[in-house]
């Protein structure tokens, strides 16, 4: 396998609620909810950095096309992480998530590694953390 990741798939209990928040309350860039036509088949994609994609999926639709049984969300099996170039983009984009209808799990604070980072939970229960790290410089 090489270490190549073209999409991460967010499972979530309501597509159009999963969209405007990402969409209006991140800012995040789509063409909207596709695939309504097909059972199972709604999705919408949002383009991220690099060719990256997040796509939002029911996950009713993840577990039919996967043959697992529809387990309850866990926000502590897995963490997205979004690194920004300073403190104050920090502050900007957990007021953003905040004022979108998010829940701020762990408000901004300076860590332990010597950054300053915080943590919401997306409408869907998805963990976000949001991070300064002054060793990493970010691509504009």
């Amino acid at each position: 396998m090489k270490p190549r990741i073209t999409l991460i798939t967010l499972g979530v209990d309501d597509l159009d609620r999963a969209v405007k928040f990402y969409a209006e309350g991140m800012g995040l860039k789509t063409e909207g909810i596709v695939g309504r036509e097909f059972a199972f088949g709604a999705v919408a994609f949002f383009e991220l950095q690099g060719g990256l994609k997040l796509a939002l999926w029911p996950r009713a639709s993840l577990a039919h096309d996967t043959g697992l049984p529809l387990g309850a969300p866990n926000a502590t099996d897995i963490s997205l992480a979004h690194n920004v170039a300073s403190r104050a983009d920090v502050d900007a984009v957990m007021a953003d998530a905040d004022a979108a209808g998010a829940r701020i799990v762990k408000p901004a604070h300076d860590t332990f590694w010597g950054g300053y980072a915080g943590y919401f939970l997306d409408p869907d229960q998805h963990l976000w953390e949001v991070a300064w790290n002054p060793q990493w410089v970010l691509d504009a």
